[in-house]
């Protein structure tokens, strides 16, 4: 079952064991290969939640071969961490932090692999073509479901709504009896957000970017992202990237939805919670690791963001 560099084992032996508690089921590796497991809610007929957290102790490969009854469409949102999925057909999918990842499949066979000593967490929203159009509409995605090989539809940064959204799925406090519809609002909010740039429809049919646009768009917030602790102002970023203040603010308005300040703040929140919840970091090392010099602005900024205190993640974690 395991060699002395990868540690092996069926899918299949892996058993579903049902949790009244919040009408779920839940999939455990054994205790010596780590922290491990995956819970699966059934959202909607024909659509389904899996979550799967990885904190494997050893490199871990998990071999998979499920057939299903249709074929289906995979969004995939990776919250921590980094997998590869190495399909029997010879592709190779890389799950990556901060990344969601699309594909369209009528079996899954092949082997998923975790590193060793890396956290891994991932929501999986599994969906037939019969849901799409029911949602989106008859024949909503159908040039997507011609091929019955995997094959990977999209691959893209994922969106702040949505990832505001996932760990709000992870991190409720709603009272058991409406944890249900809690949940279901989280997923149609993901799902709407993910889905949307496959719909072949313009979010602003007058006034398109141009490329230009575009560029100076995704220059400014790259730079946000690498130089988040010590971020340039907004007169400055606007130079770096060849505009003005002005125009900066409109299209990160049209293209984000957000300001340059605000996305800085889901940036440095995004990456406080990511500290907290792999490294338990102690709260003011992880505020001057996001850019605040007092723990006190940091605790306040995050408690406004996610709802709860940072202690309460780092504790949780």
């Amino acid at each position: 079952m395991q060699n002395s560099a990868v540690w092996r084992i069926n899918n299949d032996e892996l058993p579903w064991h049902v949790l009244p508690e919040d009408n779920s089921q839940i999939q455990t590796l054994p205790n010596t290969v780590g922290r491990c497991h995956s819970k699966l809610f059934k959202i909607e007929p024909d659509l389904s939640l899996i979550e799967t957290h990885f904190s494997p102790n050893r490199n871990l490969a998990v071999i998979s071969r499920m057939t299903e009854p249709a074929p289906r469409m995979v969004l995939t949102l990776s919250l921590t961490g980094h997998s590869i999925f190495n399909a029997s057909q010879g592709n190779q999918i890389n799950f990556k932090f901060g990344h969601s990842t699309i594909t369209t499949i009528n079996a899954s066979d092949g082997i998923r692999q975790y590193q060793s000593n890396q956290a891994v967490s991932q929501l999986r929203f599994s969906m037939t073509q019969t849901w799409l159009e029911r949602h989106f509409g008859e024949g909503a995605f159908s040039a997507f479901f011609k091929h019955t090989n995997l094959q990977v539809i999209s691959y893209q940064p994922s969106s702040t709504v949505s990832v505001i959204a996932a760990h709000s799925l992870l991190n409720h406090t709603v009272a058991v009896k409406a944890q249900a519809l809690f949940r279901r609002g989280q997923v149609m909010t993901i799902l709407a957000c993910e889905l949307e740039h496959l719909l072949g429809e313009d979010r602003q049919p007058s006034g398109q970017l141009t490329q230009t646009d575009k560029r100076i768009t995704e220059w400014a917030r790259a730079i946000l992202s690498a130089e988040f602790k010590n971020p340039p102002s907004v007169e400055m970023l606007s130079k770096r990237v060849g505009t003005n203040q002005f125009k900066l603010k409109k299209l990160f308005h049209r293209c984000f939805n957000t300001t340059p300040y605000g996305m800085l703040l889901d940036i440095r929140m995004e990456k406080a919670y990511q500290l907290l919840a792999s490294s338990r970091c102690p709260v003011n090392i992880v505020a001057e690791a996001v850019g605040y010099q007092h723990a006190s602005n940091f605790s306040a900024a995050f408690i406004k963001y996610y709802g709860v205190s940072p202690k309460h993640i780092s504790r949780e974690s």
